[in-house]
């Protein structure tokens, strides 16, 4: 492996939709997406690995506990707030552009509204609250301007 192909030397100052994002899906399976385990450390593991776009698969939990896991399956849960914990320790630490959650949302206002909370109190200034009001993707902001952030998109 070439060393060299280790550091960025692409002009990361054009806007996000003109780049190629390393993504992971079903993120927290350790195997198969039927039977097997889900895992905050899977996390840590694709985020040390250079992916930058991560799913958060999100299901109502007990106890009006968001979780994450594979649904209509015999997938193991795990707790949103631990995936969210496990994402801000690790997101920044090999890469610093930003770190994309793909969220696929399948909870109630109730579950949503406490998964809102958990964002907004784990990653604190590394959650990007601004919003692109246009349509116009020459108009986003770059991966040199979000260096450090955490995107959500659901």
């Amino acid at each position: 492996c070439n060393p060299l192909h280790r550091e960025v030397h692409q002009d990361m100052q054009q806007p996000l939709c003109h780049y190629f994002i390393a993504s992971s899906h079903n993120t927290y399976l350790s195997g198969d997406q039927l039977l097997s385990q889900s895992r905050a450390d899977m996390y840590a593991r694709v985020l040390q690995a250079g992916c930058r776009c991560v799913e958060v698969d999100c299901w109502d939990g007990p106890d009006g506990e968001p979780v994450v896991h594979h649904g209509y399956t015999l997938t193991s849960k795990i707790l949103f707030r631990d995936v969210a914990e496990t994402i801000n320790k690790y997101a920044f630490i090999k890469n610093e552009f930003p770190v994309i959650l793909s969220i696929e949302n399948h909870c109630s206002i109730q579950q949503q509204k406490k998964i809102a909370q958990y964002l907004k109190e784990i990653f604190g200034d590394k959650l990007d609250l601004s919003s692109v009001s246009t349509g116009d993707p020459r108009q986003l902001p770059s991966p040199q301007d979000l260096k450090g952030k955490i995107l959500v998109k659901v």
